[in-house]
């Protein structure tokens, strides 16, 4: 099997499973037309599909790291956000979900903006608010990205934000909603399973931040461009990230050291409110 004869592959296993095209499609979160597309060739699935496909069907273990394996022959893909935004970012938001459900441990380094599953409806209201959608769209993005914040709450799962100072004072949204934002970082930081560090901007630096990255389980990367999405699953390539997202930990402030700096930020934004 190679990766031009997967979609047989994989419509061959569902068979087998005797489960309903409508049915995989649904669990896998993708349309049914999608689905026949892979599994007609018309379309090539991207790894994140596979793993979704094969989950929703059932497969073993044994039987999803072969397929997964082929997926992952091609170990970089780029999925462009005009075609994201022509899916819905809805839906890409219900996407990765069903792919944080899968994945047990979850670290994001973010020098840009307040990452997904931390921000508030106001701050989420505003990153969305930047890509040109209708006022219907827009809420149904932003109520996604909320409901995929449950993913924070779920003990089985490690998870880990690194991000940089400019991160809490870029003001995408007003300095009331900023101090909200800010304190919802704070309480989420008091979650047994929760790993928030900031890189302060008072420490000296021997790398540079260049942008965001996500990594799952330590076998694929999703990383954020102004064009596309790319996501990276060669060991190679990931262990690169993994070494970057290492090194911003270990110079950053954590536990109660990295909350007082937060207070102090709120603080400063609430100050700016009474005086202004």
């Amino acid at each position: 099997m190679n990766r031009t004869s997967l979609g047989t592959a994989l419509r061959e296993l569902r068979q087998a499973s005797g489960r309903e095209a409508k049915a995989v499609a649904r669990s896998a979160v993708m349309s049914a037309s999608k689905l026949s597309k892979i599994e007609t060739g018309k379309v090539s699935p991207t790894v994140v599909d596979v793993e979704r496909i094969l989950t929703a069907i059932g497969v073993s273990a044994e039987v999803k790291a072969e397929y997964m394996a082929v997926a992952r022959a091609e170990a970089t893909e780029a999925t462009a956000w005009r075609l994201i935004r022509r899916l819905g970012h809805h839906r890409k938001q219900q996407q990765i979900r069903a792919l944080d459900e899968t994945t047990r441990r979850i670290r994001l380094f973010q020098p840009s903006l307040v990452p997904g599953l931390l921000q508030t409806p106001e701050y989420a209201r505003a990153v969305f608010g930047r890509k040109g959608l209708t006022e219907e769209q827009l809420s149904r993005a932003v109520a996604a990205r909320i409901d995929r914040q449950q993913a924070l709450y779920d003990t089985t799962k490690a998870l880990q934000f690194v991000i940089t100072e400019p991160v809490l004072r870029w003001r995408l949204v007003p300095a009331a909603m900023m101090a909200g934002q800010l304190d919802r970082i704070i309480s989420a930081s008091r979650l047994s399973h929760v790993d928030i560090r900031v890189v302060p901007l008072s420490v000296p630096q021997c790398d540079v931040p260049a942008h965001s990255f996500v990594i799952r389980d330590e076998r694929m990367v999703a990383i954020e461009t102004v064009h596309a999405e790319v996501t990276i699953t060669d060991p190679r390539d990931v262990e690169l990230y993994i070494g970057k997202i290492d090194g911003f930990a270990e110079m950053a402030l954590i536990g109660n050291a990295m909350r007082r700096m937060l207070e102090g930020i709120r603080d400063d934004f609430l100050t700016e409110l009474e005086i202004g």
